[in-house]
């Protein structure tokens, strides 16, 4: 069984494991760094902070292990005065000379901010051992977030956004921010991802402000403006497939696209459903194949102090229990006030019959 839950102090070690095999700026690959991580999403979940200043950061926990084998990410608002949302517009120029009758249509990036910006989805790392297994660990690490953004809808932005990486040099160089970036700050490309997290400033005052054209750059730069690399592919199909499209924009330091959609129309977040458990589920097993039951990603709140089970480490946890809680369940076709769940998932919810809970299908 599997549960994904909010992050505690006492996670770090095994999320700074977690944080070794790909070292984003959402989840670096530095202690220091994970425990103000972990200690912002603490006050998220906790509701100490206001809504748009919350970030929210889930882990996969393997129950049988004992281990966490993957994260993800919501940061209710990317983008503010103090901070921008920072991005390259990709246009297309047309140009006609008459007397040559020559005609060039030029694509062009240009440096644009929002103040007000969108709600953001990242963060998302699945260990390679648990990639391909026949529960879709991926799918339930990415569709959490549009289920929680769901059942909290009026604590998100009317836009959700999320920033896909792109093909990427072998020590995770970008060749983009070695053409462009590079030139204008003279930083390194892991510099000034790590500095953008809280200073936008030297984008602002050092990057050119007008119209970049794309064919004045080396031609394995072109190639990868707007690309998504190997590693995200799937994670395109994923959002692609609940609604989220290419917005036209791509990440100033490594020329990832930028995936998005109005917050309402994500299908995950229109279809989440609330109820509660039923009293008497026809289902047993959660994970008998042998039912042809469609999947659900199905969560549990809680404020009290109820206990949810050994954590991670195999003591019963030290930390306050989970506020959030998720795992997957076989749903009845029909499910609407109530839904089946069967003693697994019940035990890994902390949930009882009548309990309240909530759901998608997946």
């Amino acid at each position: 069984m599997f549960a994904i839950r909010e992050a505690f102090p006492d996670d770090l070690d095994q999320l700074h494991d977690v944080a070794r095999f790909l070292d984003t700026i959402n989840l670096p690959n530095d202690r220091k760094l994970l425990e103000e991580i972990i200690a912002l999403s603490t006050r998220s979940f906790s509701g100490e902070l206001p809504p748009m200043e919350r970030e929210y950061l889930f882990v996969l926990e393997d129950l049988e292990a004992r281990k966490l084998v993957g994260t993800s990410m919501i940061h209710a608002q990317h983008g503010t005065r103090r901070s921008p949302h920072t991005f390259f517009e990709v246009s297309k120029e047309e140009r006609y000379s008459e007397s040559l009758d020559r005609y060039f249509v030029h694509e062009c990036l240009k440096i644009g901010y929002e103040y007000d910006g969108p709600t953001e989805i990242g963060g998302l790392i699945l260990l390679p051992s648990y990639r391909g297994r026949p529960e879709a660990l991926g799918k339930l690490l990415s569709y959490v977030r549009f289920l929680f953004i769901g059942m909290h809808r009026t604590w998100f932005r009317d836009t959700v956004l999320s920033e896909l990486l792109p093909p990427l040099g072998a020590d995770g160089t970008s060749v983009l921010w070695e053409a462009l970036g590079r030139q204008f700050t003279g930083l390194t490309y892991q510099e000034a991802d790590r500095l953008s997290k809280h200073n936008k400033e030297f984008i602002r005052t050092l990057f050119p402000h007008g119209l970049i054209y794309i064919s004045l750059l080396p031609k394995p730069v072109q190639e990868v403006i707007g690309q998504v690399g190997p590693q995200t592919r799937g994670v395109e199909k994923m959002l692609t497939r609940i609604g989220l499209k290419y917005q036209g924009r791509i990440d100033p330091f490594d020329g990832g696209p930028h995936y998005g959609a109005p917050t309402d129309q994500v299908t995950l977040v229109r279809d989440t459903r609330h109820g509660r458990v039923a009293q008497a589920p026809r289902i047993e097993s959660e994970h008998d194949t042998t039912a042809e039951l469609p999947w659900a990603i199905v969560a549990a709140e809680r404020a009290d102090q109820g206990a949810f089970g050994p954590s991670a480490g195999g003591a019963v946890r030290a930390s306050p229990p989970p506020r959030f809680r998720a795992t997957l369940a076989r749903q009845p076709a029909g499910a609407r006030e109530e839904l089946e769940l069967g003693e697994g998932a019940r035990k890994v919810l902390g949930v009882a019959p009548g309990d309240p809970v909530a759901w998608v299908s997946v």
